[in-house]
């Protein structure tokens, strides 16, 4: 928001420069105000997306360091971007519930994931779960109607959906889900598996096509070997969720 500000702060004092200092007038103002506005929100967004980038390195670091802790206080600090940028709290809100989803602090995720940013598919994945785990399930279904929609190319968030359905007895449901995962996604033989599995009355065995992805949800128990002692691939990727 203050980079808008600051933006249209700088466009209209080009156009009132342009204005006041020539005989172009008003209309002659508005083009050099309106490229000078432009300008300055690109490159004051710009500052403001990589100084959330370098805090998302340094929470990567301190995961691989196994410094959980340290890491959520490093995105925690982040919050003081949000005032100057759009999107940049809802960012961080989606890497803060994914950790504690990740660590089964559930309680302390749900509120992050609920303000997560729509795009980040595995913190809205997340939140559809703990939806169910809370026996909301027309929460869970609204939550992953609209995950599916904004992230139609991530089969796992089709697949988690479908796994949710097919669990509480909509097997027809879970049919359609990954259908339509499976046709948003044609080459995606994942899928394309999952839908085969479930149309054969089969029961849908995600940790074999997804591995610790799926197990990151906690929705089944994972081998002993699948996370090495450390947080799941997924999650460590998660970081970088784009904006």
């Amino acid at each position: 928001m203050i980079n808008l500000l600051l933006s249209l702060a700088a466009g209209l004092a080009v156009g009132l420069a342009v204005r006041l200092g020539t005989s172009f007038g008003w209309a002659g103002a508005v083009v050099p105000a309106s490229i000078a506005a432009t300008a300055a929100y690109l490159l004051l967004a710009r500052r403001s997306w990589k100084q959330l980038e370098a805090l998302f390195g340094e929470t990567q670091r301190e995961l691989q360091a196994q410094k959980f802790d340290r890491a959520i206080q490093s995105l925690e600090r982040g919050f003081s971007l949000a005032p100057w940028q759009f999107l940049v709290a809802s960012q961080l809100h989606a890497q803060l519930g994914v950790l504690h989803y990740v660590r089964k602090d559930f309680d302390e995720a749900l509120p992050h994931l609920e303000k997560s940013f729509s795009r980040h598919w595995v913190a809205r994945a997340m939140l559809g779960a703990q939806r169910w785990r809370q026996r909301d399930l027309a929460g869970m279904r609204k939550v992953l109607d609209e995950a599916v929609k904004s992230n139609k190319k991530e089969g796992l968030v089709w697949a988690t959906y479908a796994w949710l359905l097919d669990k509480e007895g909509q097997h027809e449901e879970a049919v359609k889900v990954l259908g339509r995962g499976a046709a948003a996604n044609p080459t995606d033989e994942k899928l394309k598996s999952a839908l085969g599995a479930l149309q054969n009355d089969k029961r849908l065995k995600l940790g074999k096509l997804y591995g610790e992805q799926w197990y990151q949800f906690h929705l089944e128990p994972p081998p002993p070997q699948a996370f090495g002692g450390g947080l799941p691939r997924g999650a460590r990727r998660a970081i970088y969720g784009r904006r």
